[in-house]
């Protein structure tokens, strides 16, 4: 799976806002904290704003802030909110890919594949991020020496 930039800058804004609480953020305060390009940034903000995860207020004392408890708010749905769904295959849900032959069980490690990421992405919410305490299942797969070696 790669992560883009735009769902990376994504997450790592909300775990920005989560860490403001109740608090409203400007884009500004945002994209220098997490060292994200402001118009990148406010492209992005408008997606989870669509999204519902993000509220946004005007005026003096605005800015944006979580429209959700963080609890509530898990990595998936950030992830979906600016790319759409977590894994397809050349733009089709891995069901909905057929093979034959030889390759005819390729479509069940597409599926596999897209059951891992939901459990990790899923069952990680962004209060576990900014709080810096991930799940015991995510923690021991990070944890893993193979996990930190790229092939």
């Amino acid at each position: 799976m790669r992560v883009s930039a735009k769902a990376d800058y994504a997450v790592r804004a909300v775990a920005e806002l989560a860490a403001a609480g109740e608090r409203a953020v400007t884009a500004e305060a945002v994209a220098e904290a997490q060292g994200i390009p402001l118009q990148f940034l406010q492209k992005i903000l408008h997606e989870l704003r669509r999204a519902r995860i993000v509220a946004s207020q005007r005026g003096r004392e605005g800015g944006h802030r979580l429209a959700r408890p963080a609890g509530q708010i898990t990595v998936a749905d950030v992830i979906r909110a600016v790319e759409g769904p977590l894994a397809d295959v050349r733009g089709a849900p891995p069901e909905d890919v057929h093979y034959g032959g030889n390759a005819a069980a390729l479509q069940d490690v597409w599926i596999a594949l897209r059951t891992n990421v939901r459990e990790v992405l899923e069952g990680t919410t962004i209060a576990d991020i900014s709080a810096g305490k991930l799940p015991a299942r995510v923690a021991r797969l990070a944890s893993r020496p193979d996990s930190w070696v790229t092939r």
